[in-house]
């Protein structure tokens, strides 16, 4: 985001190279997928039929912006687009992107983010609820009452412990005056905070509200993974002393853990790397995925937890060297994780997939497409589905595009 502070050790100042998507030799399958010119941001959820789901934005006007989603059922070809919402002043970035969400049965949920006035970052999270498989949606609304005109955004929707729709996000309602909003002078005064909210049926009203951690990193994504019957939410924490690594929190009918940190990597930054990290679950097994760049030295990282996200193992690294970051992370069962990330390259970027498993042992990586490391080609994502994993990124261009593939899982080396 554009008040992010330059590091080189973090390449925020990115090669300005198009991105491309070529076919890789012995990677996924292309998927044709009927987004408009423009397209970009996609996001991935698969329902409880096991069908996947995939949401982008869409310029509609000068100023004006749709919600869309298509639907895939295992093997088959992407349906119809079809709009969530549509509207004016909508907020627009690389890096905090639309969601859809499957909540079981028939019920989805879908977010996005409208301006709520004219400073640079103030902006509302807006969400919607379909009962009917998305084929209509209820009136929007927000899941934050605070009425400041300030950043919320970075939002995770999942199914609830205790039923209907959970959703966290960042919230800057503390940082009012503080150059996060509309009022204010600027700098990173105040603190961001990171919020929770649960809502039943289409109604707007929250039915639990929580207070996750009062101080966290500004702008890295948040992630969420349904572990049983809790929750595991993955964030990145922000200690007094400018120290941003990853930290969870469990969630249950009973109310939220204390947060414990996945591993102290010691990263100690004056200013939000932009990179959140990646959480799943495979009955009480979970792994969680992040980029960090402690001592100077970018790398991914993945752990593993067998005590429902009590606690974490030691982490093992991803990477090939050069890694960007921008994770996402889904189990495959049987204690095996995939993890995907971006690294940089002489000629832009390329989105990597590995699979890893608890001991630590990793297989080969498999290049799903080749792309820039500039902020527009935003943050890949993918899903297992069935025996399946789909993929779906942003073409870089004029006009840029979404583009989605499929891989079968079993062609990722095994570790």
């Amino acid at each position: 985001m554009a008040r992010n502070v330059s590091l080189p050790l973090m390449c925020v100042l990115c090669v300005n190279v198009l991105a491309c998507a070529t076919d890789v030799e012995g990677g996924p399958a292309p998927l044709e997928l009927a987004a408009g010119p423009g397209a970009a941001e996609p996001n991935l959820a698969v329902d409880a039929a096991g069908r996947v789901l995939v949401s982008w934005l869409e310029p509609t006007g000068p100023d004006s912006h749709a919600l869309r989603f298509a639907r895939r059922p295992p093997g088959g070809s992407w349906s119809e687009p079809r709009t969530i919402a549509a509207g004016p002043h909508w907020f627009v970035n690389w890096a905090d992107f639309p969601s859809i969400a499957a909540l079981g049965g028939d019920t989805l949920a879908a977010h996005w983010l409208v301006r709520s006035g004219s400073g640079t970052y103030a902006y509302d999270v807006v969400m919607a609820i379909s009962a009917d498989g998305g084929a209509t949606w209820s009136e929007s609304f927000t899941p934050h009452t605070d009425g400041t005109r300030t950043e919320h955004g970075f939002v995770a929707l999942f199914p609830a412990p205790a039923g209907g729709l959970g959703a966290v996000w960042l919230d800057g309602r503390e940082m009012a005056g503080a150059g996060h909003g509309e009022e204010g002078g600027g700098g990173f005064g105040g603190a961001m905070t990171l919020r929770y909210a649960r809502f039943a049926g289409t109604s707007p009203q929250p039915l639990d509200e929580a207070l996750l951690d009062d101080r966290a990193c500004d702008c890295c994504q948040n992630d969420a993974a349904r572990v049983g019957d809790a929750v595991v939410v993955a964030y990145r924490d922000r200690s007094p002393g400018e120290i941003r690594d990853i930290a969870v929190r469990r969630g249950t009918r009973a109310g939220w853990e204390e947060p414990r940190l996945v591993h102290a990597d010691g990263w100690r930054i004056p200013a939000c790397p932009v990179n959140g990290p990646a959480v799943a679950a495979w009955g009480e097994s979970v792994a969680a995925a992040w980029f960090t760049a402690a001592a100077d030295t970018p790398k991914v990282k993945v752990a593993f937890s067998d005590d429902g996200g009590r606690s974490f193992g030691t982490p093992v690294r991803v990477d090939g060297g050069s890694p960007e970051g921008r994770v996402d992370l889904q189990m495959t069962g049987g204690g095996a994780a995939v993890v995907t990330w971006l690294e940089r390259t002489a000629d832009g970027a390329e989105v990597r997939a590995r699979r890893v498993v608890a001991s630590g042992r990793a297989g080969s990586p498999l290049v799903v497409t080749t792309t820039g490391a500039e902020r527009a080609s935003g943050f890949p994502r993918f899903v297992v589905a069935g025996e399946e994993l789909v993929f779906a990124w942003t073409r870089v261009g004029e006009p840029s595009t979404v583009l989605t593939a499929t891989l079968p899982a079993d062609r990722l080396a095994a570790p």
